[in-house]
């Protein structure tokens, strides 16, 4: 069973910086924002000639790719999709026209069967879904921070249920930082894996402290 973890924050939070250490020659970068990386010489790190490098933000592609990348390349064991949002607003868009229930079904299993596959390949291999949040109040005048969704659909399904791991990323005084629990949000991890509340931003460190569970 694969590790499926989810990096969860605002923009500029620092989602996309955490995978700075990662080994290039071991994680393939799903970039479904098709924006680029934000470390400097991240370019010569993930390109298409060092075939770890994918910009693409068709859900049914990025899943076949994850899918071979688990059987038949052993050498990849990190395996990004950077934003998991930028999957779900290109299916919406290219679908704008379309009236009726059904197309946000369709768009909630698609997510839905993206992730819930990913449990299924080798144990050595970790899969990291980065995803926008946003900032909810109920009807009690209760805040909270959870993933953003496109649709009712998907937020009723509560796409953070099939994470075991949930860390927020913020930025506090220009320090970047990983929020291990749930406070007024719904970041999780599993028990005993973090001792502190807050960790470093560092998803290679998150990785290790995860290989036990």
């Amino acid at each position: 069973m694969a590790k499926v973890i989810c990096i969860a924050g605002e923009s500029g939070s620092g989602k996309t910086t955490s995978m700075r250490n990662l080994d290039p020659q071991s994680t393939y970068y799903i970039d479904a924002d098709k924006k680029g990386l934000s470390w400097k010489g991240w370019r010569n790190q993930y390109c298409e000639k060092n075939k770890n490098y994918l910009k693409c933000d068709d859900a049914n592609i990025v899943r076949t790719y994850i899918k071979k990348l688990a059987a038949d390349c052993p050498r990849i064991r990190t395996i990004v999709v950077d934003t998991i949002n930028g999957l779900m607003v290109a299916d919406e868009m290219r679908r704008s026209k379309e009236k009726g229930y059904d197309k946000w079904v369709d768009l909630a299993t698609c997510v839905w069967d993206l992730i819930v596959e990913c449990y299924d390949y080798r144990d050595d291999l970790t899969i990291v879904f980065t995803a926008h949040t946003q900032t909810e109040t109920d009807d009690a005048g209760y805040r909270f921070t959870r993933i953003q969704t496109s649709g009712k659909k998907l937020n009723k399904i509560v796409l953070e249920s099939k994470f075991t791991t949930v860390l927020l990323s913020k930025c506090v005084d220009g320090k970047y930082l990983f929020e291990t629990r749930a406070n007024n949000s719904t970041a999780k991890s599993p028990m005993g894996a973090f001792e502190d509340f807050e960790i470093e931003n560092d998803i290679v460190k998150v990785i290790q402290a995860l290989e036990e569970f």
